[in-house]
């Protein structure tokens, strides 16, 4: 056997390849967390693409509460895990911003936003249910929350 095959072989029996368990990958929906880095108030979803093994946070929540304040957790659907499988990266993410020119501040368009991307994978039920519990955590973190503000666009009512 050649030098480098035995190198290889210590290699593979050092560093096994991962066997993946894409039965059940959570989602997680929430609201970023604003600090030095992320300085724009967002709705985030987070796809665990795969699971982090040792490094698994303390609080149950595969380590996103990093990045946002978890409000919802399901698991993938079939046509979800398929596209985990063909990625790189630990975690997948898509933010919503609250202050992006489509929505101007107004939390109903974000809302809305987010239940029509869900429509393909997930029922209308538990989109509804993630709807109004993302839009309970936002008002009792803004209580004087009113929507965006309406300017007059012409001088007849």
């Amino acid at each position: 056997m050649s030098m480098l095959a035995e190198k290889l072989k210590r290699l593979e029996a050092k560093h096994p390849k991962r066997q993946r368990d894409f039965k059940s990958l959570p989602v997680y929906y929430g609201w970023a967390k604003i600090n030095k880095i992320q300085k724009r108030e967002a709705l985030t979803v987070i796809f665990l693409n795969d699971w982090p093994g040792p490094r698994t946070s303390k609080d149950g929540y595969d380590g996103v509460t990093r990045w946002i304040e978890p409000v919802y957790k399901r698991w993938q659907t079939e046509a979800e895990l398929t596209d985990a499988d063909h990625v790189n990266r630990m975690y997948t993410s898509f933010s919503i911003y609250m202050d992006d020119k489509r929505y101007n501040g107004n939390l109903e368009a974000v809302l809305d936003s987010n239940f029509e991307a869900d429509k393909n994978h997930v029922s209308e039920t538990e989109r509804n249910k993630i709807r109004k519990i993302l839009r309970d955590k936002y008002l009792s973190d803004h209580p004087d929350y009113r929507g965006p503000k309406c300017r007059q666009l012409s001088l007849f009512p």
